[in-house]
């Protein structure tokens, strides 16, 4: 098994790389890809701690918790995919500084 600071380390730059892209990016879809990207950096960190706290085995409810967290992140990213495409459908674009210009 690898050293704790390596789960600690990889969690750490899948979160700055969402953030970035969170940022960076005014693409909807490629927010939503940098939102998921922080979550599933959440998801290692939290497995990652339960490891640590009872050694030799990963505890089951911390198991349980993660899958519950991708599970719920899946739906919200599914959702906000079908809004961008009515969007997309509506509007012609998904660039989030045209879509705030089109205040009523």
């Amino acid at each position: 098994m690898l050293p704790f600071n390596y789960y600690i380390g990889l969690a750490v730059s899948l979160y700055v790389v969402g953030l970035y892209i969170l940022i960076s990016k005014r693409n909807m879809i490629r927010m939503i890809m940098g939102i998921e990207i922080m979550l599933f950096a959440s998801n290692i960190l939290f497995m990652a701690i339960s490891s640590m706290l009872k050694t030799g085995f990963i505890d089951p409810y911390a198991q349980s918790v993660v899958i519950i967290s991708i599970v719920v992140g899946a739906a919200i990213a599914a959702l906000a995919i079908a809004l961008i495409v009515y969007a997309y459908k509506l509007f012609g674009t998904t660039d989030v500084r045209k879509l705030s210009e089109l205040k009523g």
